[in-house]
């Protein structure tokens, strides 16, 4: 199976089917046998109609088949239809990242203790027509937080959030660990499910394989894994934001010239598209489509496994970093659409500082590295997921290293080809993958969190997390974590984050831009997104 997606690539395929990014890595087959069949749908495509009654057809360029269950899922697809289906107590905007009230009926104005406390819309009501109640916020959080169930969204709220307790049918309050006002904005990650459903035997199977009723401005009307999947607008919604599009039908199209001619010409089929190929913009904008980009944290990483010698040797990670051609890798590749990194973060995030070590193109650093770790004749085969625009980079870094004297293979392969690899913990010396964790938020902690702690995924793949280096960033990490002011954990988060780039264990190479097309003739209030997937929430028909 192809996804051609920029996030990490065994989260965007939700091969998490019972563990989480902070957890131990789970089964990837498993997860793709469950979600190679949805629950019963009926063959419903999303039917047509015109004017205000018209049909939103969207086109996805990532899979539709990954896990739908709010709590596990990573994918591209189901995160961006779940935000239209569900409500968390809060949500964010898209783009600001700025939490409102969503479920609940008020962003709490005094972040600073260790309760916040939330009362419920008032006739907020399920899809299925029962209402939402506090024993429904209760049982999202509990799963969460249980010790004994390993979910993605635990490693968002487990260190910090000690419980959620029910005042009475409509009030909760959430009891912290110690303040942490960031975690107002991570609510928008905990959706609010229904309890007289998902706590049926089976229904978390049934969530996966996409299941989905919230209490959102949208219901989903059928699920046709690797084909599309369909929604309506919700008559008894509520809340603040109201659909307006009274039926919407979202496809699934992977590879990049059918998704790129779906929207194409004058018998388009379909008013908006993501993951727009850099090479198509020229051509959709001449046809009338307006196309912008969103930059962001999305990125190109190296991984290294350093148990496989010499990339236990951190000279050696750095000199393969230095050698890169990083400026020809933005010009070729993606023809000015990104950066070189120069810091984990990317420029525009609010934590955002410069590394101090950044790795600008020096081949002759490069060499002396390697001389200095007594390393030669070395030959790396780079095991990399197929994702189209990471495959375009590659030849970049083969010819940057073969520069200086390092023999390089390339091996791009499916994306769960390549994790399936690092769930059987086989040997491998390098991956080339991309990341983009900012579909979960801005939060530079969350973000660090995500790809570096004790029993992290990424770190049990790359094989470090038990090295003396990686212990005291680990400590370093969750002191800040716990740190009060802001500005002095902003500075921690820094200073850890120097240390994560001179080690260049999991690292990006270069941060892009991820492209949006629409018909301006049809959609407004369209804002482009720098992170895998679309949000309608405030747009309408023209």
């Amino acid at each position: 199976m192809r996804d051609v997606n920029p996030t990490p690539a065994p989260h965007r395929r939700s091969f998490l089917k019972y563990t989480g990014a902070l957890g131990a890595a789970a089964a990837l087959s498993s997860t793709l046998g469950a979600c190679s069949s949805g629950p019963e749908s009926t063959n419903d495509t999303g039917g047509s109609g015109s004017g205000q009654n018209a049909t939103l057809t969207a086109v996805i360029g990532y899979g539709n088949d990954g896990s739908w269950d709010p709590t596990q899922t990573a994918s591209a697809f189901c995160m961006a239809a779940n935000n239209h289906v569900y409500e968390g107590l809060l949500d964010t905007d898209p783009i600001s990242r700025e939490p409102y009230a969503a479920l609940a009926t008020q962003v709490p104005t005094d972040l600073t203790g260790t309760s916040w406390k939330f009362t419920l819309r008032a006739g907020a009501t399920f899809h299925d027509g029962k209402p939402v109640t506090a024993d429904d916020v209760v049982f999202v959080f509990d799963r969460i937080l249980d010790p004994k169930t390993q979910t993605l969204a635990k490693g968002f709220f487990a260190p910090w959030l000690k419980e959620v307790r029910k005042i009475d049918a409509q009030n909760v309050e959430l009891v912290l660990k110690f303040p942490f006002p960031e975690g107002i904005s991570r609510l928008t990650l905990a959706k609010i499910m229904p309890q007289h459903v998902f706590s049926l035997p089976g229904a978390w199977d049934d969530a996966i394989k996409g299941k989905a009723i919230g209490s959102g401005p949208y219901r989903q009307t059928a699920h046709h894994p690797k084909s599309n999947t369909t929604f309506e607008a919700f008559a008894a919604y509520n809340g603040p934001r109201r659909a307006a599009f009274k039926k919407m039908n979202w496809l699934t199209i992977v590879d990049a010239a059918p998704r790129v001619a779906k929207i194409s010409g004058a018998s388009a089929g379909a008013q908006i598209a993501d993951n727009i190929p850099y090479a198509n913009i020229a051509q959709l904008r001449k046809g009338g489509m307006t196309v912008q980009g969103g930059a962001g944290m999305n990125n190109l990483f190296l991984m290294f496994n350093t148990k496989h010698k010499p990339f236990d040797d951190v000279r050696v990670r750095q000199a393969l970093r230095y050698a890169i051609d990083t400026g020809k890798m933005v010009e070729v590749a993606l023809k000015g659409h990104g950066k070189p990194s120069s810091s984990f973060l990317n420029e525009a995030n609010p934590s955002y500082r410069p590394a101090k070590t950044v790795y600008s193109y020096d081949p002759e650093k490069a060499k002396k590295l390697l001389k200095a770790a007594g390393v030669k004749g070395l030959k790396i085969e780079i095991l990399s997921v197929n994702v189209s625009w990471i495959v375009d980079c590659l030849p970049t870094i083969k010819a940057s290293w073969d520069a200086i004297g390092v023999e390089t293979t390339l091996s791009p392969q499916e994306t769960t080809a390549v994790f399936t690899k690092m769930d059987q913990k086989q040997d491998y010396q390098v991956v080339a993958a991309a990341s983009n964790p900012n579909q979960f938020g801005l939060d530079a902690d969350l973000i660090m969190h995500y790809n570096y702690g004790p029993q992290n995924l990424w770190m049990g793949y790359a094989r470090w997390a038990g090295d003396p280096v990686a212990r005291q960033l680990f400590k370093d990490m969750d002191r800040a974590t716990q740190e009060p002011d802001a500005d002095k954990k902003k500075t921690m988060i820094q200073d850890y984050i120097d240390v994560v780039a001179e080690q260049a264990v999991l690292y990006p190479v270069v941060h892009n831009e991820l492209m949006t097309a629409w018909n301006p003739r049809r959609l407004a209030g369209i804002r482009p997104q720098p992170y895998p997937g679309i949000n309608l929430l405030q747009a309408k028909w023209v």
